[in-house]
């Protein structure tokens, strides 16, 4: 699970369930009228408030998570994660409602002689968290400001002079080089730097028009989608990895993963060339 595929949106997700968890422990109703040390009993003393409200609240703020962070999330009917999680939430905040406005519909032990009962502050912060948490869900994927990343994507590293090595990652070819990389050469200084007339004879350059496999980092999050064309990505590239470019389509590159898979990777911008 990529947590930086995580946006504001779902970091506004997280904090509804966290409140709804703190509030299922508080007050399910409250009354005037209740005899003195009568203890009231929380969400969890509700079979209906327990199992409609917090417990689907709290799946449903799971599924939009994992949905959103896991690259190739699996379906339930036919539905996306995020998708089922999203309904389970505007479920709760349903049924949030339906309680506030008969708090004791759910347990008729309640004895007190006087005025009914009214929402105690558990159910009232059920349904606000409920709430916010369905309004997040629904409106993530439409409001720009929800679906920037939650996390800094990191700064890419400065570019390294030559003959130094980049940081490790995946496949990129630091220390395993032929010949030494870095290590000077016959002929040529130390530090291994040619000279011009020596660089020229050791790196002819290619034709014009001709692609180089080359490696890369991206500097945020970046989808990978298949090369047949369809809309659905493939895998994510995530920074901090290097990754292998093996041919160039327009603007756009062909990318091969860790596992092998490849794609085409449509925004290129601010790539880090290894």
């Amino acid at each position: 699970m990529n947590i930086r595929s995580l946006t504001r949106g779902d970091g506004v997700v997280i904090g509804a369930a966290v409140l709804l968890f703190i509030a299922s422990f508080l007050d399910f109703y409250s009354s005037d009228g209740a005899p003195e040390g009568l203890e009231m009993p929380s969400l969890w003393g509700s079979g209906p408030v327990l199992m409609g409200v917090v417990l689907a609240g709290i799946f449903g703020a799971a599924l939009v998570v994992v949905g959103r962070g896991l690259t190739q999330a699996p379906k339930v009917a036919g539905l996306e994660l995020g998708q089922v999680g999203a309904a389970l939430t505007v479920f709760a905040a349903w049924s949030a409602l339906g309680n506030i406005f008969d708090p004791a519909s759910a347990n008729n032990n309640f004895g007190a002689s006087g005025d009914g009962p009214d929402a105690g502050i558990g159910l009232i912060l059920a349904l606000i968290a409920t709430l916010l948490m369905a309004a997040a869900a629904i409106t993530t994927p439409l409001v720009p400001a929800l679906k920037a990343a939650l996390l800094p994507a990191p700064r890419p590293a400065a570019p390294q002079p030559y003959g130094a090595q980049p940081p490790g990652g995946y496949g990129y070819p630091g220390a395993q080089q032929p010949g030494g990389y870095g290590q000077p050469q016959p002929g040529q200084p130390y530090g291994g730097q040619p000279q011009p007339q020596q660089a020229q004879a050791q790196a002819p350059q290619p034709p014009a028009g001709d692609f180089s496999p080359f490696w890369f980092a991206v500097p945020v999050p970046r989808p990978l989608f298949a090369e047949d064309g369809s809309p659905t990505p493939i895998a994510e590239l995530a920074p901090g990895t290097w990754y292998l470019a093996v041919e160039q389509r327009g603007a756009a590159l062909v990318a091969q993963t860790q596992d092998g898979r490849r794609g085409v990777l449509q925004d290129t911008s601010g790539i880090q060339r290894g």
